[in-house]
């Protein structure tokens, strides 16, 4: 019997298809009561729907899903986060006053600290436990922040970089790696949601949202016919906000020439959704500063952002590559161990020593974006707080615009492999444990 194999433009159209439908869906299911009863608990509805992603795909118990679509999919987790970060500023008032400055700069620390620590763990457990019993690769000991902080994205990006280094395992450790913190972030992280309202740790605790806070329950959206125009420019915003972004990137990567070899590996490698977030700072600076904000739909541009969140969490899920997963079984269970400890350890006990106020949706957005990147803190904070009780958006987002240029895919990323070969892996883990313990100290001292 003769077999038909779809064609890569048929993978392509029905990834899309399949795609749109999706956010469709999304959209319509998270105001239907399950969804909003289930938020109110703790769960978001991007896990339950990723869940079944995985169970039907390629992989998965009924793999309906073709691999063709799936491995389009592994490729959205970068243009999605870019889309996330150019929505977060826009739809906001730019945070005035020196009163953010304190709160920021331990959001940093704490960013900071989370990061140096995955490289400080890693090199640990790679220095103590996978090469005596395992022979693996030293640059493995930067699988964690590769993974958990930068995500698909970095890991697709880093891949390429490790091959050069002969690291030719990188890539697929480090996608396989960004999947396990996804998995993690989303999952622990609703059960933190949850506990935390049972112990009362948030300011939101048990209260319940009413279903009016769903986008097209609110009255500046609900007659999109009459609206096409509001809603074609604030879908066009973060557009300008991403195409600024490309712009800065293939300008500093034109400047490559002037500057050397390891400035051209850094903007190389480097992703665009950071840029991304600055784009998005700027786009929201000019309109305030002409005047023009009212054109700006906060709602519309909360939903791009939820939307794109949602989505990269379910097709990231859907594309888990589980034969990878069994391989390697042996190094990523123990990296991603040592990541979720020092992550849980620093979110449950050492934030509480640097925040002040507002612990621990500070914390748990940090929790999300140093395990399975920027999107599963915002998923996080949007369940923690979901009426934005707190200053923990503004703040986070601010922090970003410093700290995510250099973890997450940043020039740290791309430089700690360059790192690990020039002052080898236990000179690498001693640089990040002092740097680590330098951030915490000073995290301590500016507590107000």
């Amino acid at each position: 019997m003769l077999e038909i194999q779809p064609t890569a433009n048929t993978s392509i159209g029905l990834a899309f298809v399949l795609l749109i439908l999706l956010g469709f869906l999304l959209g319509l299911g998270r105001r239907l009561e399950p969804a909003i009863r289930l938020e109110q608990i703790g769960i978001p509805i991007a896990l339950v729907a990723g869940l079944c992603g995985l169970i039907l795909g390629p992989y998965g118990f009924l793999p309906v899903l073709p691999q063709g679509v799936t491995d389009i999919w592994t490729e959205l987790p970068s243009p999605l986060l870019t889309l996330v970060f150019g929505t977060l500023l826009i739809g906001r008032p730019l945070p005035k006053g020196k009163g953010l400055v304190q709160p920021v700069a331990s959001q940093a620390l704490l960013g900071l600290l989370l990061g140096f620590g995955q490289y400080l763990v890693g090199g640990l457990v790679v220095i103590f436990f996978l090469i005596p019993f395992q022979g693996v690769d030293p640059l493995m000991g930067c699988l964690i922040e590769v993974g958990f902080e930068g995500g698909h994205g970095a890991a697709a990006v880093m891949g390429d970089s490790f091959q050069k280094l002969g690291f030719l395992a990188g890539k697929d450790l480090g996608l396989a790696m960004a999947t396990v913190g996804l998995l993690a972030s989303t999952i622990i992280g609703s059960l933190l949601v949850v506990l935390g309202r049972l112990k009362g740790w948030g300011v939101n605790r048990l209260e319940t949202l009413p279903a009016t806070s769903s986008l097209l329950e609110e009255s500046d959206v609900i007659n999109l016919s009459h609206r096409f125009r509001q809603l074609a420019v604030n879908l066009a915003l973060p557009g300008l906000a991403v195409g600024f972004a490309v712009l800065m990137l293939n300008l500093l990567r034109s400047l490559s020439p002037f500057f050397g070899d390891i400035y051209e590996q850094v903007w190389t490698t480097f992703p665009v959704f950071p840029l991304a977030l600055l784009g998005s700072l700027l786009v929201r600076f000019a309109l305030e500063r002409l005047e023009q904000t009212e054109i700006v739909s906060h709602v519309v541009q909360r939903e791009i952002g939820t939307l794109c969140t949602d989505l990269l969490i379910i097709t990231a899920m859907a594309s888990i590559n589980l034969p990878i997963l069994i391989a390697d079984w042996v190094p990523i269970t123990a990296l991603s161990l040592a990541g979720l400890i020092w992550n849980l350890t620093v979110m449950l006990f050492f934030s509480k020593l640097i925040f002040n106020i507002e612990w621990f949706e500070r914390s748990l957005t940090e929790f999300g974006n140093a395990t399975g990147v920027a999107a599963s803190g915002l998923l996080l904070l949007r369940l923690a707080d979901p009426r934005s009780n707190t200053n923990a958006l503004p703040v986070f987002s601010i922090k970003q615009l410093f700290v995510q240029p250099l973890l997450s895919g940043g020039v740290i990323t791309v430089l700690a492999p360059i790192g690990i070969i020039n002052f080898g892996l236990m000179g690498w883990t001693e640089i990040s444990g002092v740097i680590t313990f330098l951030f915490f100290i000073i995290a301590i001292l500016i507590r107000q």
